[in-house]
């Protein structure tokens, strides 16, 4: 099994986030969101009145066959 994790902060900001989290997986920096575009989780929010786009925490299942098993939307970094 295989673990990623992908989102638009950069490489720098990435490896001080993994290092303060003891993670034990790699994380992969897109921050032109290349890839959050193609899998539909960048997203217009709202936040005190304020509209901006960002990440949606989304999770996908991929198998062994490189296709999407199952999505798991809107998750929660502490409980999923």
């Amino acid at each position: 099994m295989v673990v990623l994790g992908i989102s638009p902060d950069p490489v720098e900001r990435q490896a001080r986030f993994r290092d303060k989290e003891n993670l034990p997986f790699r994380l992969l920096a897109d921050v032109i969101v290349v890839v959050a575009e193609k899998y539909g989780v960048w997203v217009e929010k709202k936040l005190y009145g304020r509209t901006y786009w960002g990440n949606e925490r989304t999770s996908f299942l991929i198998g062994p066959d490189c296709k999407i098993e199952r999505i798991f939307r809107k998750v929660k970094p502490k409980t999923h």
